[in-house]
């Protein structure tokens, strides 16, 4: 297993707020006749940033997922027509478009337009303050640069706080983050914050080591090679032996595998 000692430190992700279009572009957007078009209309006027790996649910409106899927169908066929593939008359690709559309809305990319999923948390009645560890946990993402698939596994460890939420959670909460297009390092980040956010707990570390298609699939071909990354918080954080215990336990189930 790779050193999971390094810690890899990125700004807390905050979805951010976009500055309005400059020069032409500002009135790119003023009558919308998509649902794409009016849903940006709607995130500029709010100051929200649709960055690839931010959520927008909440800024979807009745219907318009539906309406975005029949949009990006449309424009999924004009691509393979684009690559000189006749989707009008091969059998293999005449449903090809809309396929992908329910793909990228309702499963590689769910993280960004469905809401995240429902998470009870419960008091910490027995005062818990040992750490524990989730994982291996599965990672499907996508690399937001080339769109191709990201795989592998994370690892929660937490030192519980007043609040605690079910082991099943984690995973739920995991697959909902990392089904968007990332990059690996603000992934890891993303998922911190949510689960601080949930729990609050008193120490957190996540590690995740995954391959990434861009670089097994295509250009360098690199079939072995993976990235691992890690973020530690709290506890983990300011003490060495809390840190130490922390990659001490997710080595050990490593070695389960």
């Amino acid at each position: 297993m790779p050193s999971l000692g390094a810690d890899f430190h990125v700004a807390s992700h905050v979805q951010q707020a976009v500055p309005p279009p400059v020069g032409g572009a500002a009135n790119q957007d003023a009558s919308p006749s998509t649902a794409s078009g009016r849903i940006r209309q709607r995130l500029r006027a709010a100051g929200v940033s649709f960055f690839a790996n931010d959520n927008i649910a909440a800024h979807l409106g009745e219907g318009e997922l539906e309406a975005l899927e029949g949009e990006v169908a449309q424009q999924v066929r004009g691509l393979l027509k684009a690559l000189v593939i006749d989707v009008d008359n091969d059998h293999n690709t005449a449903e090809t478009a809309e396929r992908v559309a329910r793909m990228y809305l309702h499963e590689v990319f769910k993280g960004r337009y469905h809401p995240q999923p429902k998470v009870a948390s419960f008091p910490n009645v027995k005062e818990l303050d040992e750490i524990y560890t989730v994982g291996p946990i599965t990672v499907r993402s996508a690399c937001s640069h080339h769109l191709v698939p990201i795989l592998g596994h994370c690892w929660i460890g937490i030192q519980p706080g007043e609040r605690v939420i079910g082991l099943s959670k984690f995973s739920r909460i995991a697959d909902w983050v990392f089904s968007r297009p990332h990059i690996q390092e603000e992934a890891v980040i993303i998922l911190a914050d949510e689960i601080e956010a949930l729990c609050k707990p008193l120490g957190l570390g996540i590690v995740l080591k995954a391959q990434h298609y861009c670089m097994k699939w295509r250009g360098v071909k690199e079939p072995q090679a993976s990235m691992v990354n890690s973020v530690v918080r709290g506890s983990f954080r300011t003490s060495a032996s809390m840190k130490k215990e922390f990659f001490d336990l997710i080595r050990q189930q490593e070695s389960l595998l």
